[in-house]
């Protein structure tokens, strides 16, 4: 697409797109003022290896990016958002919270929304909190069997040491009175001894010595007894050969303290490695509320709304353009048809009469005949070559306005001082008798039963040079009666009459046209862009080319005013300022005839000397 048709496409679309682009952005006005607004807030988590994964050689950057993934699923597990609902007393729905990894790092992002700015940071440091704690239990977890095993274990070594200390304590306790009792014993028989030696009246030297060596031994005894009584300290001596148990049960207490002291070795060994296993989570930035709500944003939807609006109505008329397949461009008339297009006709407002609508002779100053007036100069020149005296004007369809075109060609051919003869050769729906006011009771039809020409033509009473043929009665067989030999003689006859033979025929989609075209110097076919399809164009210049016929050219009939799109390279007269051309009607005041007529000194019309019976065909 050329840029001009690019532009001009814009100018005849320019109020859909306007439409568009005005409920686009009402639409996304008032669709984003109704919606409750919503707030987010987001905290980030540092996720960090454990110490024991750190030192670690085969740990890599996947694996960091997979403990990180972790994470990220687990915050959103329904048990961890259980826990949040139950501690901030809401429900919390996994769809209101999004859990991201920011990029190259291990920071995870949690973003929370909510209609409730101050519960949407609530949520959100809640989460952390609860991912935190649910991470210590299920790493713990895998260490629970084995620390529970071995609590166990201490907590029965722990009872087994009580026990037997009991056991020493109460053996210990025994053997000490059992000693004391055992010395007094001794204590009593050596003082019984000495006592008995002592009584005796005469000693000898034995007994004396006997004395002498129990004293020492009683003496042994007392002082083994003080330390039995006093510092209640056990000799081995005193109850020599009877402390084994007491010694078993030392050695058995020794073993189980041993074994106590390896369990809570080995306790502290898989407490200290199921800390080095763990992965150390931390909060490094808190959610904090936010005054200002992500959705919905305004100003942002409606600029995309009406973005979007725009779009679809240039959619839809990029649309109706591809599939709008009617000629509109003399370059589409060029390209599809081969053919020059020779004439530009505005679209003439109708109020429902017919003879307002000879623009050339109502209005002569206007664009409108001027454009006439540039056709009839087009055809005079394609008399160079070949003879041009009878010009049949066709269409490729119905309402294209070919009445129109050959009945104001007429008369602009006839102010240019040529005898003009208009004939309606369309004997199925005539219409040339409406524009030129004359009856239509006699015509072509009854040529062919015998009438003359001078009973049927008209001479048309706003300018003598002109004289109107009407279709008369309509026959049942119109392409057998315009294909007769009749038919040629008529045409003989009317050559000799007028200067200029104008037949306006029924459209191409009839064979009366491609009938007629074999009989006419030169064949014109009106077109209205925009209405008539390029197939129907394209077939009614083949029907016409098989007859060997001479096509002048395309006229553009009925150009909206306003889509100078249509001009093509004929926009001239789309420029004109049509204030500056004053339309003479029936409703123009005599006053503004005077005003804008070109008089002379003496007050008399300049041209109007020349001919003052057809003062309309001297303007030119």
């Amino acid at each position: 697409m050329e840029i001009k048709q690019f532009v001009d496409l814009l100018q005849r679309w320019v109020w859909l797109l306007i439409i568009g682009l005005i409920l686009g952005t009402a639409g996304g006005y008032f669709g984003s003022s109704y919606q409750t607004p919503v707030y987010q807030s987001s905290t980030r988590v540092l996720v960090l290896r454990a110490p024991q994964q750190e030192k670690a050689s085969d740990v890599t950057y996947l694996s960091d990016q997979q403990l990180s993934q972790t994470y990220i699923q687990l915050a959103t597990t329904q048990p961890v958002l259980d826990a949040v609902s139950e501690r901030i007393n809401y429900t919390v729905n996994s769809k209101n919270i999004t859990v991201q990894q920011v990029r190259d790092t291990q920071v995870i992002q949690v973003i929370v929304e909510d209609t409730d700015p101050n519960r949407a940071a609530l949520i959100a440091n809640t989460l952390v909190e609860v991912l935190i704690e649910q991470n210590d239990i299920i790493q713990a977890g895998r260490y629970a069997s084995v620390e529970d095993s071995m609590s166990a274990q201490i907590d029965q070594v722990e009872k087994q040491i009580s026990a037997i200390q009991d056991q020493i304590n109460q053996t210990s306790t025994q053997s000490l009175q059992d000693q004391i009792t055992l010395v007094e014993t001794q204590i009593g028989d050596l003082q019984a001894q000495i006592a008995n030696l002592n009584s005796k009246w005469s000693k000898t030297s034995e007994d004396k010595a006997q004395i002498v060596q129990l004293g020492s031994i009683l003496d042994l005894y007392q002082e083994v007894y003080t330390n039995l009584v006093v510092l209640g300290l056990p000799s081995a001596t005193a109850y020599e050969g009877q402390n084994y148990p007491l010694e078993q049960l030392q050695s058995t207490l020794t073993l189980y303290q041993n074994i106590y002291t390896n369990l809570l070795q080995s306790y502290e060994s898989v407490r200290l490695a199921r800390l080095q296993t763990t992965p150390n989570i931390t909060q490094i930035e808190p959610a904090i509320e936010s005054k200002i709500p992500v959705r919905p944003r305004v100003m942002m939807n409606t600029l995309l709304a009406a973005l979007v609006g725009l779009s679809l109505t240039g959619g839809i008329v990029f649309l109706i353009e591809f599939l709008d397949d009617t000629i509109k461009t003399p370059e589409d008339v060029m390209r599809l048809l081969n053919l020059p297009v020779i004439g530009y006709f505005p679209e003439i407002q109708r109020n429902g009469n017919r003879e307002d609508e000879l623009v050339v002779a109502k209005q002569p100053r206007s664009p409108v005949s001027e454009a006439f007036r540039s056709l009839r100069t087009n055809l005079e020149y394609s008399e160079v070559d070949k003879p041009l005296k009878v010009i049949l004007v066709t269409s490729s369809g119905p309402s294209e306005g070919k009445s129109l075109i050959a009945a104001n060609l007429a008369v602009v051919f006839a102010q240019g001082g040529k005898r003009v003869l208009i004939m309606d050769g369309d004997l199925r729906k005539p219409a040339l008798h409406l524009y030129f006011g004359v009856p239509n009771r006699l015509g072509l039809s009854d040529l062919f039963r015998g009438q003359s020409i001078q009973e049927v033509a008209h001479v048309w009473k706003s300018n003598k040079l002109v004289a109107v043929v009407t279709s008369g009665s309509l026959p049942p067989n119109p392409s057998e009666l315009l294909g007769s030999e009749k038919m040629d003689q008529i045409l003989e006859q009317l050559r000799l009459m007028a200067d200029i033979i104008i037949i306006d025929s029924p459209p191409c989609m009839f064979t009366d046209a491609q009938v007629l075209s074999s009989k006419v110097d030169g064949i014109l076919i009106t077109i209205y862009p925009g209405h008539t399809h390029r197939d129907n164009a394209k077939a009614a210049v083949e029907q016409l080319e098989r007859t060997d016929a001479r096509i002048l050219g395309i006229v553009f009939n009925r150009i909206p005013r306003n889509r100078t799109y249509y001009y093509g390279g004929y926009r001239h007269y789309s420029s004109y300022n049509y204030r500056d051309y004053h339309y003479y009607s029936e409703s123009d005041t005599e006053d503004t005839k005077k005003q804008n007529t070109p008089v002379k000194k003496d007050g008399k019309h300049p041209r109007r000397e020349k001919n003052q019976e057809s003062p309309s065909s001297s303007e030119m």
